[in-house]
Protein backbone atom coordinates (compact mmCIF):
# COMPACT_ATOMS: atom_id res chain seq x y z
CA UNK A 1 0.00 0.00 0.00
CA UNK A 2 2.97 2.10 0.98
CA UNK A 3 4.25 1.85 -2.71
CA UNK A 4 0.62 2.60 -4.08
CA UNK A 5 0.67 6.08 -2.04
CA UNK A 6 4.00 6.80 -3.37
CA UNK A 7 3.46 6.39 -6.44
CA UNK A 8 0.75 8.42 -6.33
CA UNK A 9 2.29 11.31 -4.77
CA UNK A 10 5.97 10.68 -6.91
CA UNK A 11 4.78 8.76 -10.42
CA UNK A 12 8.57 9.45 -11.43
CA UNK A 13 9.93 8.16 -8.25
CA UNK A 14 10.61 4.54 -9.88
CA UNK A 15 12.93 6.36 -12.35
CA UNK A 16 15.01 8.07 -10.19
CA UNK A 17 15.47 5.10 -7.92
CA UNK A 18 16.94 2.80 -11.00
CA UNK A 19 19.81 6.07 -11.29
CA UNK A 20 18.32 6.69 -14.90
CA UNK A 21 19.96 9.27 -16.44
CA UNK A 22 18.09 12.62 -16.56
CA UNK A 23 17.83 12.74 -20.30
CA UNK A 24 16.12 9.33 -20.42
CA UNK A 25 14.18 10.23 -17.14
CA UNK A 26 12.37 12.85 -18.53
CA UNK A 27 11.10 10.30 -21.22
CA UNK A 28 10.12 7.59 -18.66
CA UNK A 29 8.10 9.75 -16.39
CA UNK A 30 5.64 10.27 -19.31
CA UNK A 31 5.33 6.04 -19.52
CA UNK A 32 5.68 5.68 -15.64
CA UNK A 33 3.34 8.33 -15.23
CA UNK A 34 0.29 6.55 -17.70
CA UNK A 35 0.92 3.70 -15.43
CA UNK A 36 0.23 4.95 -12.18
CA UNK A 37 -2.80 6.04 -12.98
CA UNK A 38 -4.49 2.73 -12.51
CA UNK A 39 -2.96 3.28 -8.77
CA UNK A 40 -4.37 6.43 -8.33
CA UNK A 41 -7.60 5.41 -8.64
CA UNK A 42 -6.88 2.22 -6.33
CA UNK A 43 -5.81 4.62 -3.61
CA UNK A 44 -8.88 6.59 -4.32
CA UNK A 45 -10.81 3.79 -4.15
CA UNK A 46 -9.53 2.55 -0.73
CA UNK A 47 -11.79 5.16 0.56
CA UNK A 48 -9.70 5.27 3.90
CA UNK A 49 -10.16 8.57 6.37
CA UNK A 50 -8.05 11.13 5.86
CA UNK A 51 -5.51 10.34 8.78
CA UNK A 52 -4.70 7.11 7.62
CA UNK A 53 -4.02 8.17 4.18
CA UNK A 54 -1.68 10.83 5.64
CA UNK A 55 0.17 8.13 7.39
CA UNK A 56 0.32 6.09 4.54
CA UNK A 57 2.07 9.38 2.39
CA UNK A 58 4.59 9.16 5.10
CA UNK A 59 5.25 5.96 4.97
CA UNK A 60 5.73 5.78 0.93
CA UNK A 61 7.99 9.05 1.15
CA UNK A 62 10.15 6.45 3.60
CA UNK A 63 10.12 4.17 1.29
CA UNK A 64 11.74 6.09 -1.45
CA UNK A 65 14.21 8.09 1.14
CA UNK A 66 15.40 4.58 2.37
CA UNK A 67 15.97 4.10 -1.51
CA UNK A 68 17.27 7.06 -2.31
CA UNK A 69 19.93 6.89 0.54
CA UNK A 70 21.40 3.81 -1.35
CA UNK A 71 24.19 5.29 -3.49
CA UNK A 72 25.25 4.10 -6.41
CA UNK A 73 29.35 2.73 -6.11
CA UNK A 74 30.14 2.50 -9.63
CA UNK A 75 29.04 5.21 -12.33
CA UNK A 76 30.04 8.64 -13.58
CA UNK A 77 30.03 12.16 -11.19
CA UNK A 78 27.20 13.59 -12.70
CA UNK A 79 25.41 9.70 -11.60
CA UNK A 80 26.81 10.54 -8.21
CA UNK A 81 25.96 13.94 -8.05
CA UNK A 82 22.24 12.88 -8.99
CA UNK A 83 22.32 10.51 -6.20
CA UNK A 84 23.16 13.60 -3.87
CA UNK A 85 20.55 15.46 -4.97
CA UNK A 86 17.96 12.59 -4.54
CA UNK A 87 18.96 12.27 -1.07
CA UNK A 88 18.74 16.13 -0.34
CA UNK A 89 15.26 15.94 -1.57
CA UNK A 90 13.88 12.92 -0.54
CA UNK A 91 14.98 14.21 3.01
CA UNK A 92 13.47 17.31 3.26
CA UNK A 93 10.51 16.54 1.12
CA UNK A 94 9.97 13.24 3.97
CA UNK A 95 10.53 16.30 7.16
CA UNK A 96 7.73 18.34 5.52
CA UNK A 97 5.45 15.57 4.72
CA UNK A 98 5.82 14.46 8.07
CA UNK A 99 5.22 17.33 10.12
CA UNK A 100 1.64 17.92 7.77
CA UNK A 101 0.48 14.50 8.70
CA UNK A 102 0.97 15.20 11.77
CA UNK A 103 -0.44 18.62 12.07
CA UNK A 104 -3.35 17.38 10.39
CA UNK A 105 -4.20 14.51 12.82
CA UNK A 106 -3.74 16.87 15.86
CA UNK A 107 -5.93 20.12 14.67
CA UNK A 108 -8.55 21.08 12.73
CA UNK A 109 -12.45 21.84 13.13
CA UNK A 110 -13.45 20.58 16.65
CA UNK A 111 -14.83 17.42 17.05
CA UNK A 112 -18.30 16.71 17.19
CA UNK A 113 -18.60 14.37 19.98
CA UNK A 114 -16.08 16.61 22.54
CA UNK A 115 -18.18 15.82 25.46
CA UNK A 116 -19.12 12.52 26.24
CA UNK A 117 -22.45 11.85 24.32
CA UNK A 118 -25.13 9.07 25.42
CA UNK A 119 -25.37 6.85 28.66
CA UNK A 120 -28.49 6.95 31.40
CA UNK A 121 -30.63 9.50 32.30
CA UNK A 122 -29.15 12.26 34.46
CA UNK A 123 -31.57 14.27 37.14
CA UNK A 124 -31.27 17.73 38.65
CA UNK A 125 -32.72 19.14 41.24
CA UNK A 126 -35.28 22.51 41.11
CA UNK A 127 -31.80 24.64 41.89
CA UNK A 128 -30.63 25.01 38.76
CA UNK A 129 -33.90 26.66 37.54
CA UNK A 130 -33.08 29.82 40.11
CA UNK A 131 -33.45 33.14 39.36
CA UNK A 132 -30.22 34.42 38.26
CA UNK A 133 -28.63 37.70 36.26
CA UNK A 134 -30.86 36.95 33.47
CA UNK A 135 -34.02 34.96 34.52
CA UNK A 136 -32.80 31.53 34.66
CA UNK A 137 -29.72 31.91 32.98
CA UNK A 138 -26.99 34.50 33.96
CA UNK A 139 -27.19 36.14 30.66
CA UNK A 140 -29.32 36.35 27.03
CA UNK A 141 -29.22 34.19 24.36
CA UNK A 142 -26.67 34.35 21.75
CA UNK A 143 -27.30 37.27 19.41
CA UNK A 144 -26.34 34.80 16.33
CA UNK A 145 -28.40 31.68 16.61
CA UNK A 146 -28.94 29.54 13.73
CA UNK A 147 -31.20 28.00 11.77
CA UNK A 148 -32.84 31.17 11.10
CA UNK A 149 -34.66 30.89 14.88
CA UNK A 150 -36.22 34.10 16.31
CA UNK A 151 -33.96 35.39 19.10
CA UNK A 152 -36.54 37.29 21.10
CA UNK A 153 -38.69 33.44 21.02
CA UNK A 154 -35.23 32.23 22.22
CA UNK A 155 -34.89 34.40 24.99
CA UNK A 156 -38.27 34.12 26.60
CA UNK A 157 -38.66 30.40 26.17
CA UNK A 158 -34.98 29.66 27.57
CA UNK A 159 -34.63 32.28 30.20
CA UNK A 160 -38.25 33.24 31.42
CA UNK A 161 -40.27 30.21 31.19
CA UNK A 162 -40.64 26.52 32.67
CA UNK A 163 -43.90 25.01 31.35
CA UNK A 164 -44.33 26.30 27.46
CA UNK A 165 -42.76 25.86 24.21
CA UNK A 166 -42.35 27.18 20.82
CA UNK A 167 -45.79 26.75 18.40
CA UNK A 168 -45.68 22.81 17.41
CA UNK A 169 -44.07 22.84 14.00
CA UNK A 170 -42.54 26.12 14.96
CA UNK A 171 -38.77 24.51 13.78
CA UNK A 172 -40.16 23.63 10.13
CA UNK A 173 -40.41 27.24 9.37
CA UNK A 174 -36.57 27.59 9.88
CA UNK A 175 -33.69 25.53 8.50
CA UNK A 176 -33.62 22.79 10.56
CA UNK A 177 -34.87 20.10 8.18
CA UNK A 178 -32.51 21.02 5.63
CA UNK A 179 -29.44 21.19 7.53
CA UNK A 180 -30.16 17.62 9.02
CA UNK A 181 -30.86 16.00 5.76
CA UNK A 182 -27.59 17.46 3.68
CA UNK A 183 -25.60 16.72 7.24
CA UNK A 184 -23.24 13.72 6.02
CA UNK A 185 -22.15 13.03 10.15
CA UNK A 186 -24.35 13.82 13.44
CA UNK A 187 -25.05 17.14 13.91
CA UNK A 188 -24.08 19.00 17.35
CA UNK A 189 -26.58 20.83 19.11
CA UNK A 190 -25.59 23.43 21.18
CA UNK A 191 -26.93 25.38 24.10
CA UNK A 192 -28.67 29.17 22.79
CA UNK A 193 -27.60 30.66 25.82
CA UNK A 194 -24.35 29.49 26.84
CA UNK A 195 -22.90 27.81 23.61
CA UNK A 196 -22.08 24.51 25.36
CA UNK A 197 -22.69 20.85 23.64
CA UNK A 198 -26.46 19.42 24.46
CA UNK A 199 -27.48 17.45 22.02
CA UNK A 200 -25.72 14.96 19.02
CA UNK A 201 -27.87 13.71 16.30
CA UNK A 202 -28.63 11.60 15.03
CA UNK A 203 -27.27 8.35 15.99
CA UNK A 204 -28.00 4.52 15.75
CA UNK A 205 -30.72 6.00 13.11
CA UNK A 206 -30.69 7.72 9.81
CA UNK A 207 -31.11 11.33 9.40
CA UNK A 208 -34.71 10.90 7.99
CA UNK A 209 -35.68 8.77 11.28
CA UNK A 210 -34.51 11.69 12.98
CA UNK A 211 -36.58 14.24 10.99
CA UNK A 212 -39.59 11.56 10.78
CA UNK A 213 -39.63 11.61 14.60
CA UNK A 214 -39.47 15.03 15.12
CA UNK A 215 -42.31 15.85 12.76
CA UNK A 216 -44.43 12.97 14.30
CA UNK A 217 -44.19 15.05 17.78
CA UNK A 218 -43.96 19.13 16.86
CA UNK A 219 -40.75 19.62 18.02
CA UNK A 220 -37.12 17.89 17.63
CA UNK A 221 -36.91 14.63 19.25
CA UNK A 222 -34.35 13.34 20.69
CA UNK A 223 -33.04 9.69 22.23
CA UNK A 224 -30.87 8.89 25.37
CA UNK A 225 -27.98 8.06 23.54
CA UNK A 226 -28.26 11.65 21.83
CA UNK A 227 -28.05 14.11 25.09
CA UNK A 228 -24.58 15.36 26.14
CA UNK A 229 -25.36 14.20 29.82
CA UNK A 230 -22.39 16.56 30.84
CA UNK A 231 -24.64 19.40 30.21
CA UNK A 232 -28.03 18.13 30.27
CA UNK A 233 -30.19 17.31 33.12
CA UNK A 234 -34.07 15.66 33.80
CA UNK A 235 -35.67 17.42 36.72
CA UNK A 236 -37.36 14.67 38.80
CA UNK A 237 -41.09 14.81 39.05
CA UNK A 238 -42.05 17.17 36.14
CA UNK A 239 -39.48 16.05 33.11
CA UNK A 240 -38.59 19.53 32.47
CA UNK A 241 -35.46 19.13 31.04
CA UNK A 242 -32.79 22.00 31.05
CA UNK A 243 -29.06 22.75 30.70
CA UNK A 244 -26.71 22.56 33.73
CA UNK A 245 -26.50 26.43 33.34
CA UNK A 246 -30.50 26.78 33.77
CA UNK A 247 -31.74 27.25 29.96
CA UNK A 248 -35.13 25.47 29.54
CA UNK A 249 -35.01 23.00 26.72
CA UNK A 250 -38.22 21.17 26.86
CA UNK A 251 -39.78 18.17 28.23
CA UNK A 252 -38.52 14.27 28.74
CA UNK A 253 -42.13 12.43 27.43
CA UNK A 254 -40.79 8.68 27.13
CA UNK A 255 -42.86 6.72 25.02
CA UNK A 256 -42.42 2.47 24.20
CA UNK A 257 -39.15 3.05 22.92
CA UNK A 258 -38.06 4.70 25.88
CA UNK A 259 -36.59 8.36 27.01
CA UNK A 260 -37.93 10.92 24.35
CA UNK A 261 -36.52 14.27 24.54
CA UNK A 262 -38.85 16.49 23.14
CA UNK A 263 -37.03 20.28 22.64
CA UNK A 264 -37.47 23.26 21.56
CA UNK A 265 -35.52 24.60 18.58
CA UNK A 266 -35.14 27.97 19.89
CA UNK A 267 -33.28 26.43 22.86
CA UNK A 268 -30.51 24.52 21.04
CA UNK A 269 -29.67 26.79 17.88
CA UNK A 270 -26.37 28.09 19.79
CA UNK A 271 -23.10 28.88 18.13
CA UNK A 272 -20.42 26.44 19.95
CA UNK A 273 -18.36 28.37 22.81
CA UNK A 274 -14.64 28.99 22.02
CA UNK A 275 -14.18 29.01 25.78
Amino acid sequence: TASIVSSFLFPFSNCKQANIPADTEHRSYIHTSIASRKERVRIMKLGLPSPFLLLLCVAGLAADVATAYQLPTGGSQQQQHAALNRRSFFSQATAAATIAGFSALTTGPPAAHAAQVGGGIQYGDESIMSQKGHGTSDKPVQSDLLYGVSNKLADKICNYNRHFAEMGGYYRSTDFEDVVLAAKEPITFYDSVTGKALFVAPIGRSNQDFVKESQVHGWPSFRDSEVVWENVRVLKGSGETVSVDGTHLGHNLPDRRGNRYCINLVSIAGQPSTA
